[in-house]
């Protein structure tokens, strides 16, 4: 049957603030603080930025089965007329650009708008369409089934969005916990389902650029996509147990508690992979120093750490070196055992299998079977 569920004006009048979600919020902010001070240890920040917004591109597509393979995304990376070979990692890489995008932007004004939403959707669906004017848009179970239908004019949208906008800048509005302030506007957003396509994955960039205007997070690097991909079915439940439920408190209670878990169990992964990207670093470092002596710079570190499969044309770019030069210093360093070179075409490529590897292994196994609930986008 569908649902009725009328989507409430922001602030809450629901208290979140029980003894349990106390304690689960008080593990995911330690985690979180220390996931911040973590990233700070990798002198270059376009290195975390670069790879891990790559990690939580793949991620959260897959919440959508935009399902593609880390070899497709960084060839694509390398070359990107060449070597899309899917529509799925054009898809991937244009949710990176979003979430680039859309962190440049918060950290230059420090404020999460509708006009930076638009901008971030705009840029993974490749349209202006902006929020919905067209009635019709419902939400349907995996049977094909109507379970719950948003607001459907324009007017309605521009409201309840214009009201969230308020919501997630004006701290005045409610003193509550930023991160608990993210589960209600997390499913806020989604409940709104303001944009014809793409409204699962604009959530989850703006959950990441929440974090950053908040001060949380300098960077956009909080995996909270691999949680939800890992949890798919619970996701989508509690999601919808709020919109079936009239008096909901007990179900807001769940929902925030589910986020906020998310959080802490992200935070700790994430960790582990900056303290792995960190270890991997200083190990490549101790080698390539003696290696190549006084001809020794970090952009030669930093060129194999940004891109995981990277080529002669970059490393000439990053370390001001002709193409020869180029040449040798990579085929020196595949000798050294820390790069795999591979043809394609008539091209080399050369391979960080070891980084690789690392983001490999502390990815959640995505066994999870496809979502109930299936929304139009």
């Amino acid at each position: 049957m569908e649902n009725k569920y009328k989507i409430p004006i922001l602030p809450l009048n629901i208290d979140l603030e029980t003894k349990e979600i106390l304690i689960q919020l008080n593990e995911a902010n330690k985690n979180l603080a220390e996931l911040k001070g973590m990233a700070r240890t990798i002198p270059n920040e376009a290195i975390l930025i670069n790879s891990l917004t790559l990690q939580e591109a793949k991620d959260s597509s897959e919440v959508e089965n935009i399902v593609t393979t880390h070899d497709d995304l960084y060839k694509a990376d390398l070359d990107f007329k060449h070597y899309i070979s899917s529509a799925a990692t054009k898809e991937v890489l244009n949710y990176r650009e979003a979430i680039q995008f859309g962190f440049f932007q918060i950290r230059k004004n420090k404020l999460l708008t509708n006009k930076v939403i638009k901008e971030v959707q705009q840029i993974l669906e490749r349209n202006d369409a902006g929020f919905r004017s067209v009635p019709g848009t419902t939400l349907k179970d995996s049977n094909g089934k109507i379970i719950y239908t948003p607001p459907q004019s324009s007017s309605e949208v521009k409201k309840y969005m214009d009201n969230l906008e308020n919501f997630i800048n004006d701290n005045k509005l409610q003193k509550i916990d930023p991160l608990i302030k993210l589960a209600i506007i997390h499913h806020q957003f989604e409940s709104i389902h303001p944009f014809y396509d793409g409204n699962g994955r604009t959530g989850r960039i703006i959950s990441v650029l929440y974090l950053v205007s908040n001060d949380l997070l300098e960077l956009p690097i909080l995996y909270l996509s691999r949680y939800i991909t890992h949890n798919k079915r619970e996701y989508y439940r509690l999601l919808q147990t709020i919109r079936e439920k009239e008096d909901n408190g007990k179900e807001w209670q769940e929902w925030v508690l589910f986020i906020l878990k998310g959080i802490e169990i992200t935070a700790k992964d994430t960790i582990l992979m900056i303290k792995g990207i960190s270890e991997l670093m200083n190990k490549y470092k101790e080698i390539l120093r003696p290696l190549f002596g006084k001809q020794y710079k970090h952009e030669l570190l930093n060129n194999l750490f940004f891109h995981p499969y990277t080529k002669i044309e970059y490393l000439e770019r990053d370390m001001l070196v002709q193409r020869k030069t180029a040449t040798k210093y990579l085929n020196k360093i595949v000798d050294a055992g820390l790069l795999e070179k591979v043809k394609i075409s008539r091209t080399n490529y050369y391979i960080n299998s070891q980084l690789v590897s690392l983001f490999l292994k502390t990815n959640y196994s995505n066994d999870e079977e496809i979502e109930t609930i299936e929304s139009i986008s």
